[in-house]
């Protein structure tokens, strides 16, 4: 079971829990300006009626006064067997919360500097769903994540999973991250474009067809600037300087990180076939003027 892995999810059941205090309405949850206790939620980006970038946060309490949503899942790799799992729909955590009233990108930040990213394309196809409860009981008594460590403050499942796009041997991954302890309500084409790249190219060129592969994977855990993941430690332009430079290391590195340091924490990806492996490089390729130097490996 881990994080990066594609997971099937079944449903055996699924409906809508109302928030009886609320009436046919449902009122916004309070956004405290500074943490109440180690279980709130850190809420950020644009914020509606706050300036782009503040942070505020929501108690887990609040959390659960909001529209619940309730599933079992039967194979979830964060879990052994079948397990009934609660929370907020990440779309109605947006349309609460968001400048624009639902927003158009996610952002899920976990401790370890992960992040999983849910555009709009994925928020309408997989309805994610941050989750507050597990077999009905608070985060103190959920189940070990893999690594032997918390699954929580927060985590975010699917209600079913059916992979939505292929891309030449990437298809489409179900987000799963645990330890999710921040969301962030951002501009899909800001966060997205910080990453797109350098030149212009066909729509089906293999420099495009790496964009849209990095953007689910790649972008997890490595970072441009202040976007993307701080997990790995490497950024896009030393990804795009192995690219340009070290084809061979760049390939290699792909397919069996472990093969160079057996403390990486980065999945391998065996399954890209060439063309796929071809494609990240070219596309990375193109940052390599972008960074002042190569960095280390």
């Amino acid at each position: 079971m881990n994080r990066f892995a594609t997971v099937v999810v079944a449903v055996c059941c699924l409906f809508f829990l109302p928030n009886p205090s609320s009436g046919d309405s449902v009122g916004k949850p309070t956004l405290h300006l500074t943490r109440q206790s180690e279980t709130d939620l850190e809420v950020g980006g644009d914020l509606a009626g706050l300036p782009s970038g503040s942070t505020r946060f929501i108690t887990y309490k609040e959390l659960l006064a909001l529209p619940q949503v309730s599933y079992v899942v039967s194979d979830d790799s964060n879990f052994a067997g079948k397990t009934a799992i609660s929370g907020v729909a990440l779309t109605e955590l947006g349309k609460l919360l968001s400048a624009a009233g639902g927003a158009e990108l996610v952002v899920a930040i976990c401790y370890d500097g992960y992040r999983a990213n849910y555009p709009s394309s994925y928020l309408e196809a997989h309805r994610p769903l941050l989750v507050l409860k597990i077999n009905g009981k608070t985060e103190a008594n959920w189940p070990r994540s893999e690594y032997g460590g918390s699954l929580g403050p927060y985590l975010i499942s699917n209600p079913t999973f059916t992979p939505s796009f292929r891309v030449l041997s990437h298809t489409d991954e179900a987000q799963i991250p645990f330890g999710v302890t921040r969301i962030e309500f951002r501009d899909e084409q800001t966060v997205l474009g910080s990453i797109a790249p350098r030149g212009r190219y066909p729509s089906d060129s293999p420099v495009m067809q790496g964009y849209r592969i990095a953007q689910q994977n790649c972008f997890r855990c490595h970072n441009m600037g202040a976007e993307g993941g701080q997990m790995a430690g490497r950024s896009w332009q030393v990804l795009g300087m192995w690219a340009a430079t070290e084809p061979q290391y760049f390939t290699r590195y792909v397919k069996n990180p472990k093969a160079f340091d057996a403390k990486n924490k980065m999945p391998g990806f065996p399954n890209y076939d060439a063309a796929t492996i071809e494609a990240l490089r070219q596309y990375f390729a193109t940052f390599a003027a972008s960074g002042k130097n190569g960095g280390s490996r």
